[in-house]
């Protein structure tokens, strides 16, 4: 998300110099129709980011539109210090489901809107407080407003580009490496705190260790399911899907909404390509991924599958979402959760955040950024 925490988080790093960006050409949202209702019908539609979108979008009838702008109008217009600006609305009080039933959206409406904009993986914000929401939603306009057309962005050169600049920012601040190494447990001292990590006889002395799932011994986690990604290699780009010129999408984000698959999770689309710098020339690459429900994992992606067009290749992997059950402070290993199945960060940003608090006792401010500073 270009205006979300993790960009936020290089930034204020300084992990940013290191990297370049391009923008996300379209992000979508799927919305079935029964077959035969209309001829021809298209399953995916682009995400309106603004009033004006929302005129012409197909996702909604003639007269959900001026429901829809009121609302858009309604999200931009919200300043967290001017009540007058909340139109009666209390962010801790009012459920999300209430504020929906106060602009009379429809269902379709409130589906693209919670999985395509607020980017919630499931239903269960409805009854919680809306003010969670009307902040992800302002996110992602801001987002759009901050490079044009989509709200996300993507390294050139993929995502080992974000590795690979905190290597270099470690090394100006006599940070160590160890490469090709592999993680064979922790050392204690007497007082049973972490001091090290073991690689066969060698032992790399620190103070704490913040790690995921993999690394740390199996009783310091619990499994709460499983995901399944698929990664296809496409020889054009994805059908339907188009930027603001008109053209066939180099990249794009797909989300296709629980409800509309009568499933319990979203299932994500994110697809990049040579224009990224990430394949060979006119090369794309999608990765489908979701939380595993049944015991057919592989049929559980077929809808987004059948949305790629032709697939030269195709790689499956299903791995495990473990969870911590301690918080690290006693013994001063730190365990994040595993990666989620979302094809945006901002989930993973969130528990960074939440894990820098943890460790160092106070929040990280990322109210101001090193070009506010130099100001």
């Amino acid at each position: 998300m270009a205006s979300g925490d993790l960009v936020k988080i290089l930034l204020k790093t300084r992990v940013s110099r290191y990297l370049e960006w391009k923008s996300c050409e379209g992000t979508y949202v799927y919305q079935f129709q029964e077959a035969g209702l209309f001829s021809g019908a298209k399953y995916i539609h682009k995400v309106p980011a603004s009033a004006a979108d929302g005129l012409k979008s197909p996702l909604m009838g003639m007269l959900e539109k001026p429901r829809f702008i009121n609302f858009a109008q309604f999200i931009m217009g919200w300043e967290d210090d001017k009540p007058a600006t909340h139109q009666d609305i209390d962010p801790r009080r009012h459920t999300m489901a209430q504020v929906y039933q106060k602009f009379g959206l429809q269902e379709s409406t409130i589906d693209f809107i919670g999985h395509a904009v607020a980017l919630w993986p499931n239903d269960n914000y409805l009854n919680g407080p809306c003010g969670p929401t009307i902040q992800k939603c302002r996110l992602y306009l801001q987002s759009v407003l901050q490079y044009g057309g989509s709200p996300f962005i993507y390294p050139i050169y993929g995502l080992g580009g974000l590795p690979e600049g905190f290597s270099r920012l470690a090394a100006i601040h006599r940070g160590t490496y160890m490469l090709n190494k592999s993680v064979d447990g922790f050392v204690y001292d007497e007082q049973g705190r972490v001091c090290g990590v073991r690689s066969g006889d060698e032992v790399a002395k620190c103070k704490m260790v913040i790690c995921d799932p993999s690394y740390a011994e199996p009783t310091r986690t619990e499994v709460r399911g499983q995901v399944i990604r698929a990664i296809c290699i496409l020889g054009a780009p994805i059908p339907e899907t188009k930027n603001q010129e008109g053209k066939p999408a180099l990249s794009c984000q797909i989300i296709l909404p629980q409800k509309q698959l009568k499933r319990k999770n979203d299932v994500y689309v994110m697809m990049v390509s040579w224009a990224h710098s990430i394949a060979a020339k006119d090369k794309y690459v999608a990765i489908v991924s979701t939380v595993v429900e049944t015991p057919n994992p592989e049929k559980e992606i077929e809808p987004a599958l059948k949305l790629l067009g032709p697939i030269q290749y195709k790689f499956v992997q299903i791995s495990e979402i473990r969870d911590p059950v301690t918080d690290g402070a006693a013994d001063g290993v730190f365990v994040t959760a595993s990666y989620d199945p979302s094809s945006h960060f901002e989930d993973a940003s969130t528990e960074v955040l939440a894990l820098w608090k943890k460790i160092t006792g106070e929040s990280l401010d990322l109210t101001v950024l090193p070009e506010d500073e130099d100001q």
